[in-house]
């Protein structure tokens, strides 16, 4: 798939927004979007405490709704743009909704299955490959988590606890 030049930057601008609805919601900020043909075709952002839910990851979410808007549960010709990189449950949901590509905006040392901590994507075992890239924003997706969780240890989001 081609990209206009400077469009992982656009993309990753719309997934930090939604990042900040998380945000808003007292969510663990991390936002995702779906893109297909150069236009968003989906949204999503993290919603685990509101929904008491332990899969409703941005990324989960965002593929929900691409599956919804394509009528299908694979996404080939598709990329998922998202702030923080994709823990393993993730990860294998990108294999399995037939991703073409994963762009993450900072990397997560203590979670991450996209390199950080294990690489799922990059196992030759799986069926279906997603292609990875890093590091697009990444300061600007790293400072709202670190926000976040300053204020988390300051204790302004008590439901987290």
């Amino acid at each position: 798939m081609a990209y206009i030049k400077g469009s992982h930057e656009f993309f990753m601008k719309e997934a930090l927004k939604e990042a900040e609805k998380a945000y808003k919601k007292r969510e663990i900020p991390v936002g995702a979007v779906i893109v297909k043909d150069s236009k968003v075709i989906a949204r999503g952002h993290n919603e685990k405490e509101i929904k008491n839910n332990p899969i409703n990851h941005a990324e989960i979410s965002a593929i929900q709704k691409a599956c919804k808007k394509l009528g299908s549960w694979r996404l080939y010709g598709c990329s998922l743009y998202v702030t923080l990189e994709p823990c393993p449950m993730c990860a294998g949901a990108l294999i399995q909704a037939r991703l073409d590509r994963v762009v993450i905006g900072t990397p997560d040392p203590k979670a991450g299955a996209v390199g950080s901590v294990i690489d799922i994507l990059a196992d030759e075992r799986f069926n279906h490959k997603v292609e990875a890239c890093s590091g697009v924003l990444q300061d600007e997706c790293a400072q709202i988590l670190k926000k976040f969780f300053m204020e988390l240890r300051e204790g302004m989001h008590k439901n987290l606890r």
